[in-house]
């Protein structure tokens, strides 16, 4: 393998679709190392060789069967099996409260098929290669998107205020919250509801976004242990 050559790992039910990733992110001078229609088959794969992203759809039909694979929990697992693997998403769900189901999971970032194009796909995994978070605009609240004043925000929270701020960023839950900063869970759950009223935000993805926004703390030096 090249030296900084990105590894990539795609988990996709459409044949067409996938082998044409498999094309995009080679021809883009990265190396697919994994890839697969199913959640069995594509972990089995990481067992010789662990991509540096993995691409996860979100629904994973089977032509031979009725049942539908979940990729959230493939990132859990990842998160669990894998943890130097970063998951990206890549679906055609815009719905809120999955977008923040996904990140609780693990996920480093999140596109919507309906509106990513080659180029913006290539960067986007080049972005959480690089130990980034990702999440598009449109996929936030537009008034948390539009809003001012953000630095102003930030300066009402206090020091571990901002320190939960920065690992709910870098996309850790609570208990791993609580093991990063030696406090307990009740606690982080406390600071959690502090952060929701002063940045009036009404979920975590929204709470991530407005950290990165603000410049607060980079998502790179953020990352949980």
């Amino acid at each position: 393998m090249e030296a900084g050559r990105i590894r990539v790992g795609i988990l996709e039910d459409h044949q067409i679709f996938r082998e044409s990733l498999v094309v995009l992110f080679e021809s883009s001078g990265m190396e697919v190392v994994a890839q697969g229609p199913d959640e069995e088959g594509f972990l089995a794969q990481l067992q010789e060789a662990e991509p540096d992203v993995a691409l996860v759809d979100l629904r994973l039909e089977r032509p031979d069967s009725a049942e539908v694979g979940d990729g959230v929990r493939v990132v859990e697992l990842l998160r669990e099996r894998h943890p130097r693997i970063r998951s990206l998403i890549l679906s055609a769900y815009r719905d809120q409260m999955l977008l923040e189901r996904c990140f609780q999971a693990g996920a480093a970032g999140y596109l919507c098929k309906l509106n990513v194009g080659s180029t913006g796909l290539v960067s986007a995994v080049e972005q959480v290669a690089r130990g980034e978070w990702l999440v598009p605009p449109e996929l936030v609240s537009p008034v948390q998107a539009a809003q001012g004043g953000r630095n102003l925000l930030m300066e009402r929270l206090t020091l571990r205020e901002r320190e939960v701020l920065g690992l709910v960023a870098a996309g850790a839950d609570n208990l791993q919250i609580s093991a990063r900063l030696g406090i307990t869970e009740r606690t982080v759950k406390a600071h959690v509801s502090n952060l929701y009223r002063k940045l009036a935000v009404h979920n975590r993805v929204e709470m991530a976004r407005l950290a990165y926004q603000s410049g607060l703390s980079s998502p790179v030096d953020a990352q949980p242990s």
